[in-house]
């Protein structure tokens, strides 16, 4: 049944298209979002969903722009531009960039792991490319600081560095299985030092908390050490079926067959094609695991807030909302 004018104007794209409160509906939002066909559209293609946002947005009935193509063209728009300042993000920084290219760092870096000049560089790769990312999804209502990108990068390829090669020197009398684990390892360490290093002013001066109609209440360190460990156990349950299961199935070839050792030049593509099927599952996934408007308890915020809240008639028991980050 074909949707009329009426139905799209009122369709409300500052919200996901399905409902955020189960994890079915974050998954296929996050499904959507990570979509990496969307890398391969074109600049009139990014152009013609931004105006159709923009012109819904602003009131206009949009004439043959039916419910579905609005919805379409709002994750498209969502795919390339930035929320808050509503620029173009670069290409690699974009959510549908991530299976890709976290696809072929991931496989290079389960492939070269035993020489440390390439488990230097590959993990070197893995953190600019984080920061890229990091970078590039900043928040606008509160702009990552230069200093601090810089020196969280420098904290997590240090941690990443020193896990792995600490941890090749550990395992090199262990079964080649465990050898074959160590990036995992790194890439944990790394996004344990990371992802609180970046947000560490957060941890200062607090997050948005929004009362249950909206209105934005003020700023809460309560929620934001509730937000940054979500954020760090999500980040790191991702990096699990595609760093895992990969090096599993490597070290079943290399012992009960002849495969690898016959054709060691396919080692890579097995294992980048392997880290990428699991990812494209694992990234919408674990994005959904925790609600990206999340909620804390009145009783648990900071003293200071609850003052606040109260003279605005919140009260014990009573629920506010932040955005935990991705």
């Amino acid at each position: 049944m074909a949707s009329s004018a009426a139905d799209v104007k009122n369709i409300d794209l500052s919200k996901p298209q399905w409902t955020q409160d189960t994890f079915s509906g974050r998954a296929k939002h996050f499904f959507v979002v990570t979509n990496p066909f969307n890398l391969l559209k074109s600049a009139q293609d990014l152009e013609r969903a931004k105006e159709i946002v923009t012109r819904h947005k602003n009131g206009e009935v949009l004439k043959n722009v039916d419910a579905a193509e609005l919805w379409k063209q709002k994750y498209i728009y969502d795919s390339a531009f930035h929320p808050d300042t509503g620029e173009k993000m670069m290409l690699i920084g974009r959510m549908s960039a991530q299976v890709p290219m976290n696809m072929a760092i991931g496989g290079c870096m389960l492939t070269f792991y035993k020489s440390t000049p390439a488990v230097v560089f590959w993990q070197w790769v893995n953190q600019s490319f984080n920061a890229v990312v990091n970078y590039t999804n900043r928040s606008g209502d509160r702009p990552v600081d230069s200093k601090q990108l810089g020196l969280s990068y420098i904290c997590a390829t240090g941690g990443a560095l020193t896990t792995a090669l600490g941890l090749n020197s550990l395992v090199k009398n262990l079964p080649p299985l465990a050898g074959r684990l160590v990036p995992f390892a790194a890439i944990a360490a790394a996004n344990c030092v990371n992802i609180p290093m970046m947000r560490s002013r957060e941890l200062v001066e607090g997050i948005p908390v929004f009362s249950e109609s909206g209105e934005r209440i003020g700023d809460s360190v309560s929620a934001a050490k509730k937000a940054i460990p979500m954020v760090v156990v999500s980040r790191i349950l991702m990096a699990v079926p595609g760093m895992t299961f990969p090096p599993v199935i490597m070290d079943q070839l290399d012992r009960k067959t002849t495969v690898l050792k016959r054709m060691p030049w396919i080692t890579v593509p097995i294992q980048t094609t392997l880290c990428g099927i699991a990812l494209v599952f694992a990234t919408p996934l674990c994005c959904a695991l925790f609600p990206q408007q999340s909620s804390i308890t009145f009783e648990k915020l900071e003293p200071k807030m609850k003052e606040k809240e109260r003279s605005m008639g919140l009260k014990d028991g009573s629920v506010v909302y932040f955005n935990k980050g991705l």
